[in-house]
């Protein structure tokens, strides 16, 4: 269980909980019961994981917060400032009912929210200890979450960095005659050398495999002339991730095609990235790559949204997607990965992280764009 607060000091913290409550109000929600992930790290700095027994942050608007922890477990969130936090702690033991710990920290309410995660085991119980109305907490903190800090970006900025330093390696490890969990191995190890926590996930498509947008890694061995697309990432000590997809190409490419489809995927990123600006929609931004991709013959083949939002999660709002009409906003971070997956041969797929800034945007990725040819 990760008990960092990494960057922020006890007042952003305290800032954070205190808009977590004013957004609640407005929302029309009594109370926030958060528990363990990343919502619970985000307002307290520790996310803590969730077992058979409750963990839950009591946040009433208007009240004293409570956390109310397993005594057991208490030890893993010595860390945070719960005093200065002024957030209370109720350490319960084996026989006692959490549940009516939350009850009790509540002091009547009649509509809660609940964290999205948080296990059904401890979603029913606590609908039976409470009564009233349950919702899910994810509309309330999201309007939160996905407007990023100075420190929050300055974590994406590091993580950003170093997955670039992992993508720069490649070439040590994709080769010719080697399987793509061999090299997914290799990758996984310098994810951790280079600077992160924690692998969050390793992606080597090679051939036929690369059409497959979610491909893993499996015993296919790498051979002369493939593309391969490889996305990795994972969180750094702060807790925010880096994803980041580049495609690479073993000598020369044995499909005639794949420099000029590849050229219009190039294209389709770079206009979606140069799109990225304050009132601009999250549609908008999904539809100038999707138009290159279609114009060029390619639609059909571009099988997912353009993008979505990261932080402490690798997946969070905003989503880059056809129907979100959310206008981009200064500190809104998301990925542009647009791709072009042609079954039973090829895929490739261009991926950075930016961020919507008061003028325009960052990347926090900066390798180069073009495919990658490595020796064969």
């Amino acid at each position: 269980m990760s008990t960092r607060v990494g960057p922020l000091d006890v007042d952003a913290l305290r800032a954070r909980l205190d808009r977590a409550t004013a957004a609640a109000a407005v929302a029309g929600v009594d109370a926030l019961l958060i528990s363990p992930g990343s919502d619970l790290r985000y307002l307290i700095g520790a996310g803590g994981s969730s077992y058979e027994r409750l963990t839950c942050l009591v946040l009433p608007v208007g009240g004293t917060p409570v956390l109310v922890v397993p005594k057991l477990e208490q030890p893993g969130y010595a860390a945070i400032p719960t005093d200065d936090l002024g957030v209370e702690v109720a350490a319960w033991v084996d026989g006692e009912d959490p549940y009516a710990l939350v009850k009790r920290a509540l002091k009547g309410t009649d509509r809660i929210a609940v964290s999205d995660m948080t296990a059904a085991l401890h979603t029913l119980a606590l609908r039976d200890a409470i009564g009233g109305e349950q919702v899910l907490a994810g509309p309330v903190l999201r309007e939160l979450r996905m407007r990023k800090d100075a420190a929050e970006i300055e974590g994406l900025r590091k993580a950003g960095a170093a997955i670039d330093r992992v993508h720069a390696r490649i070439g040590e490890w994709l080769k010719v005659g080697r399987t793509e969990a061999e090299v997914g191995a290799d990758i996984a190890a310098a994810i951790l050398a280079e600077g992160h926590e924690e692998v969050a996930f390793v992606v080597v498509g090679s051939g036929p495999n690369g059409a497959s947008p979610h491909h893993a890694l499996s015993d296919r061995v790498i051979g002369a002339g493939e593309v391969v697309v490889v996305d990795i990432g994972g969180p750094v000590a702060e807790g925010y991730n880096s994803d980041s997809t580049r495609t690479y190409v073993l000598g020369e490419p044995k499909d005639a095609d794949v420099a000029e489809t590849y050229a219009v995927l190039q294209a389709a990123q770079r206009a979606a990235v140069d799109a990225v600006r304050p009132g601009v929609t999250c549609e908008e931004v999904d539809a100038v790559a999707r138009e290159v991709i279609a114009d060029a013959g390619f639609g059909e083949y571009f099988v997912h949204r353009t993008g979505h939002g990261i932080g402490l999660d690798v997946h969070e709002e905003p989503y880059i997607v056809a129907g979100n009409d959310l206008p981009l906003e200064p500190g809104m971070a998301f990925s542009v990965e647009p791709g072009i997956y042609l079954p039973g041969r090829w895929g490739a797929r261009i991926e950075d992280i930016v961020v919507a800034t008061e003028t325009g945007v960052e990347s926090f990725n900066n390798r180069p764009h073009e495919l990658v040819v490595l020796p064969a």
